[in-house]
């Protein structure tokens, strides 16, 4: 049997080699492997000339001094011959022998007392002024050279000149222009990545809770509190949206004035501290009745709505103070152009959190009343409850996403976009809730984290180099387009970084916190935060690091930074000035 074996092991590497050698031998076909180009003298020669190229970065020159020189000639000779004018031989000169002749003749040229070592260009002039290129000079140690060039075809009655220039480097080295335009679009390149990192930074923190394991599992909620949730989710986005609009509104009568503006700010925020202190007690002696804990929630609902006003009046505050103090701060007059950016940005995302805030609020009072009629209903009840309101739920989140696609590809046909996507959503709600059983909780929490997930996958499958083309068509060409592409792309990468993290911390600490009786929260602050921040930290700079590199080469499709430079260079072959951008 040994033999045998062996065999087989020998036939089966065979085997392996011959497909290991077609693998690699269709993947040279594809790829286009051309070995006779490598041999190319014409490639060889402009290799060579790049790599010298890439060896002398713009990046120093010198103040330079020029001696320039002509010489006249005649071409053809005219009648009788021709004797050029004599020539100061104490200063640099130029001989010319012959000093007339015919079209595409070679003649002789010598030059005396140029800069020792030095070298130039030789051309030719004709009436017209414009030089015609003969070749490069090369002077000697005692500012000697001679060289043969061929006169052109361009004859004329008039006299012609072939012109010598040479130049010399004086004084110290300075930076190219190249070397400064680098220099600027190195700090733009680094602060792009900066901000484009603490953005991404402040959004995956939080969303990467949502996409850890073992902080979504054990959320649970009853069907009945799920499908109230889906529900109430799109009255309370526009119940959101739409008092956030009144409040904005509102907010004009504090406006008149700067004084009023201020006096409304702080009183606003006093009152809603105040509130918020009294709705939510540090110490409960009982716990509290019904009628006190409705008047608590009506009570964070007006903190809540003065909070509002509160970010509308301080984001008009910034807008004023950032446009009064810029042009009073001379060179640091970006200081005042930031705080009214910040305001600005303040003002555009206050209607967006305000109606998430109006979502959230609306899927917690819907899976409130959800949970008590899971609780006080009878089995059967529930279930034919739950019936119709998962046909509702489904009906609800089809015809959302039927709106979307109408959005997208403008059918503009009521029956495919609403009643047809209804009629599916509601046919499978009914199916899932006559399923699921009634008194089973529904992990809510894995479904967050799957749809987390799968968010954050496509999200990283797209490179941001195909995000910056879109941001800028939205916002133009330059780094704020490169900012927002790879504060998407940071975004997903560190969510996922940050979520994994979370799910191999300790279960110890976990256990201990929730042994004294935390909430959730209380745990996540005690038990969870503690172990993920030196982490955190470290995926955040190491992040940076990634963005900075990706920002160069972004920079080719619109987003600002060296790569912008770069790409410009490399397309007008000006490989010295890519070099020094790629250095």
């Amino acid at each position: 049997m040994k033999p045998l074996r062996r065999v087989a092991r020998s036939i089966g590497l065979g085997v392996a080699i011959l497909v290991g050698l077609i693998v690699y031998a269709y993947g040279f076909q594809v790829t286009k492997v051309n070995l006779d180009e490598t041999r190319s003298p014409v490639r060889q020669v402009q290799l060579v000339r790049i790599l010298r190229a890439l060896a002398h970065p713009d990046l120093l020159a010198y103040a330079q001094t020029e001696v320039q020189v002509d010489a006249p000639v005649m071409v053809p000779c005219p009648a009788g011959g021709y004797t050029p004018p004599a020539v100061n031989q104490q200063s640099p000169y130029l001989v010319v022998t012959p000093a007339c002749s015919d079209p595409k003749s070679l003649v002789s040229v010598e030059g005396f007392h140029f800069y020792p070592n030095t070298a130039g260009p030789i051309g030719f002039i004709p009436p017209s002024n414009v030089t015609l290129p003969l070749g490069q000079l090369a002077a000697d140690g005692s500012g000697h050279f001679k060289m043969d060039v061929t006169l052109p075809g361009r004859p004329d009655t008039q006299v012609q000149y072939i012109r010598a220039v040479t130049r010399r480097d004086v004084g110290a080295p300075h930076l190219t222009q190249t070397a400064r335009d680098t220099w600027d679009k190195i700090i733009e390149t680094v602060f792009l990545a900066l901000l484009a990192t603490t953005l991404g930074t402040a959004l995956a923190i939080p969303a990467s809770f949502l996409a850890a394991r073992n902080m979504m599992k054990d959320i649970t909620s009853p069907l009945t509190s799920v499908v109230l949730g889906i529900l109430f989710l799109p009255a309370g986005l526009i119940a959101g949206a739409w008092t956030a609009g009144q409040i904005g509104q509102a907010s004009q009568a504090f406006l008149s004035s700067l004084t009023w503006n201020i006096i409304g700010l702080v009183a606003g925020l006093v009152v809603a501290w105040l509130g918020a202190r009294w709705a939510l007690p540090q110490v409960e002696i009982k716990p509290p009745g019904r009628w006190l804990r409705a008047v608590r929630m009506f009570t964070l609902l007006v903190v809540a709505l003065i909070g509002v006003l509160s970010l509308f009046l301080l984001a008009h505050l910034a807008l004023d103070l950032g446009a009064a103090v810029a042009p009073r701060l001379g060179r640091f007059g970006f200081l005042g152009s930031f705080v009214g950016d910040l305001g600005d940005v303040l003002g555009m995302v206050i209607a967006l959190l305000t109606a998430l805030l109006g979502a959230a609020v609306f899927v917690g009072v819907g899976g409130g009343v959800g949970r008590w009629l899971a609780e006080h209903l009878p089995l059967a009840a529930n279930k034919a409850l739950n019936i119709v309101l998962g046909a509702a739920a489904g009906a609800t989140l089809m015809a959302i996403l039927g709106a979307g696609l109408n959005w997208l590809y403008q059918i503009d046909d009521p029956l495919k976009t609403l009643w047809i996507p209804a009629g599916i959503g509601a046919a499978a709600g009914i199916a899932l809730v006559a399923i699921a059983p009634s008194d089973t909780p529904i992990p809510v929490g894995m479904a967050v984290y799957y749809a987390t997930r799968t968010l954050f996958n496509g999200l990283r499958s797209i490179e941001p180099l195909i995000m910056v083309i879109v941001f800028a068509v939205w916002v133009g060409i330059g780094p704020f387009a490169g900012v927002l592409a790879l504060s998407l792309h940071t975004i997903a990468a560190l969510a996922k970084l940050y979520s994994e993290q979370v799910e191999s911390i300790l279960s110890g600490p976990l256990e201990a916190v929730r042994a004294t009786g935390a909430t959730k929260i209380q745990t996540v602050v005690y038990a969870v935060i503690p172990q993920i921040v030196p982490p955190y930290i470290s995926f955040t700079m190491y992040r940076w690091d990634i963005n900075v590199r990706m920002s160069t080469i972004i920079g080719f499709a619109g987003g600002g930074g060296i790569g912008f430079l770069l790409q410009q260079n490399i397309n007008l072959l000006n490989y010295r000035a890519a070099s020094a951008q790629m250095l």
